[in-house]
């Protein structure tokens, strides 16, 4: 049987609050020795993805002060999260990251956050030939 997203993902989903700070962020982001949080907003429901790369540039390259700017300011793009389904396959996750550019997938299970599927856990899991061309899609 195929591997899905939920076999590979980390589970570990500790968000950052729309409202909290870019400071907040940056300091759970540090303790928790990650590059990238999920954003999730007061309904409970995932608002985006906050990186490292989103606070420098931004919030600090464009002037704004991160003790005062929400890292809901910092969801991605047009409102729309790119996800996956627990239960997507990983062909489907490799699909999804090449399509969107992105290094990370939030994973969701009705409508809640179960985990994270990184390139790492693609590279891990999955045919060396076809993560090679995940890692030469994102990073062109």
């Amino acid at each position: 049987m195929a591997k899905t997203a939920r076999d590979i993902m980390s589970t570990d989903t500790t968000c950052v609050g729309e409202d909290d700070t870019v400071l907040d962020a940056a300091n759970l982001l540090k303790s928790l020795d990650v590059g990238a949080l999920p954003i999730c907003g007061n309904d409970e429901r995932l608002k985006g993805m906050l990186t490292d790369r989103d606070i420098v540039v931004k919030v600090l390259a464009e002037g704004k002060d991160p003790a005062t700017t929400k890292a809901g300011e910092l969801g991605q793009g047009d409102g729309k999260v790119v996800t996956i389904g627990a239960d997507d396959s990983i062909e489907e996750a490799l699909k999804t990251m090449s399509e969107n550019q992105v290094r990370r997938l939030p994973v969701i299970d009705g409508h809640d956050l179960v985990g994270l599927v990184s390139q790492a856990d693609i590279a891990r899991n999955y045919d060396e030939e076809k993560v090679g061309d995940l890692v030469e899609a994102i990073s062109s």
